[in-house]
């Protein structure tokens, strides 16, 4: 019979603790526990021996990348001192061949606006040549006749060039029908230039015809008449701050960025103007230059030599010329064989010669251009060296991490390998 005075009384702490002891504690003498916890450890040690060594080939390939970058930059800059020291010697040998033809051209006798109206005048059966024989009988009177009142003038006459030689060369160009050509504002002026009869014959007796007739000058053949609104013309900028109102046209550049050696301009804008003729010539308020020249020459780029304007031939559009007498038409269509002046010629300007101004200042603006372009390498240079400078520091330090890790971790693997599952490590 079971007697409660002899029942044990055991605690609820007692129990717990027994309970905890059996089903908690783990024995870390155990083989298997030591083996698991040396293969995490070494599974941990591989892993971020993996990572260090990504980080560091990483910032390894950082590094190089700006040592690249700033090797790159050093040409760059080296390139452009060598263009600066080209141009520069370009423009000293251009001063001194400007100044010899200058003091060889002195003795010679340059174009003149009367010389170019005689050139005309002699051509007495021409279009050109009868309406100036009209201007020089009727004098003021001329541009208030019907017949004449829209007509502004004859190419040649209309505009000026620097130099002997340019006016050659460009009148050359145009060749002697397009010298001569008309220049009227509107179609009515063309208009009463020539009258046709009920069956599409030219009326003989009227217009320039009749006129040839009467002053002994009977026309015969075709003529050139240019009528300035129908033109389409230069619808970009214009120079700003410029006298002359010269166009903004894009220079040809090379891969490099850079214009091609001997490259002086664009014909269009080698033409001086009166200042008459420099705005509000049509209804939409445009001027000579972007009508009448542009429509003649438009992007004829000008070079110093043949030699430098064959080399340019991929960057040319719409034709060169060359002031030793080269002349490239169009692409593929070149003039070749002696030069020949035509009769009538563009005439000289007075004063100081633009077009060795032009050169000059093109020139100019050449080095402007590269010294701005040298000094933007120069701080994307300071940058990339800055760049550099902390790429390495970062790679020392985390190089140091590296090794330091290793360390460490060769020392605990070497004070805990274990033999037979046991651990060799002095007990405590």
């Amino acid at each position: 019979m079971f007697q409660p005075n002899n029942q044990l009384l055991i605690s609820p702490r007692a129990l717990s603790t027994r309970e905890s002891s059996a089903f908690g504690s783990v024995d870390r003498n155990d083989p298997c526990v030591i083996a698991e916890s040396e293969t995490q450890k070494e599974e941990f040690r591989k892993v971020e021996v993996v990572k260090l060594q990504d980080d560091l080939q990483k910032l390894g390939l950082k590094i190089k990348h700006h040592e690249e970058n700033i090797k790159f930059l050093e040409n760059c800059t080296n390139s452009l001192d060598e263009s600066i020291r080209t141009i520069q010697d370009s423009v000293g040998k251009y001063h001194s061949s400007s100044e010899a033809m200058t003091e060889n051209k002195n003795s010679n006798h340059c174009q003149t606006e009367v010389d170019t109206i005689e050139q005309i005048l002699r051509q007495d059966k021409s279009a050109a040549g009868i309406l100036y024989q009209l201007k020089t009988r009727h004098g003021t009177q001329a541009p208030n006749l019907a017949l004449t009142k829209d007509v502004l003038g004859i190419v040649a006459t209309l505009g000026k060039v620097d130099n002997d030689n340019l006016s050659r060369l460009l009148s050359e160009y145009l060749g002697m029908e397009t010298m001569l050509a008309i220049v009227c504002k509107t179609y009515e002026g063309v208009k009463a230039l020539e009258l046709y009869d009920r069956e599409g014959e030219i009326n003989k007796n009227a217009g320039l015809h009749g006129l040839g007739s009467t002053i002994g000058r009977p026309m015969d053949g075709r003529y050139l008449v240019i009528c300035l609104e129908n033109l389409r013309p230069y619808a970009g900028e214009f120079i700003v701050d410029d006298p002359q109102r010269k166009i903004s046209l894009l220079n040809p550049r090379l891969p490099n960025g850079e214009c091609p050696a001997g490259f002086l301009g664009f014909a269009v804008n080698m033409i001086n103007l009166d200042s008459s003729n420099l705005y509000s010539l049509t209804v939409s308020g445009h001027g000579l230059r972007e009508t009448l020249f542009y429509g003649l020459f438009s992007r004829l780029q000008v070079y110093r030599t043949r030699a430098e304007m064959l080399l340019a031939t991929p960057f040319i559009s719409d034709g060169a010329v060359s002031l030793d007498g080269g002349i490239i038409r169009s692409n593929g269509i070149f003039s070749l064989g002696k030069r020949k002046d035509v009769e009538v010629r563009f005439p000289i300007s007075s004063g100081t010669t633009n077009l060795r101004l032009n050169y000059m200042q093109a020139e100019e603006n050449k080095i402007k251009e590269i010294k701005w372009e040298k000094e933007r390498l120069l701080e994307d240079m300071q940058r990339e060296q800055a760049l550099l400078k902390d790429m390495k520091g970062n790679y020392d330090l985390k190089k140091q991490e590296f090794v330091k890790f290793l360390a460490e971790s060769s020392h605990t693997f070497q004070n805990q390998v274990p033999v037979g599952g046991r651990d060799r490590s002095i007990p405590r």
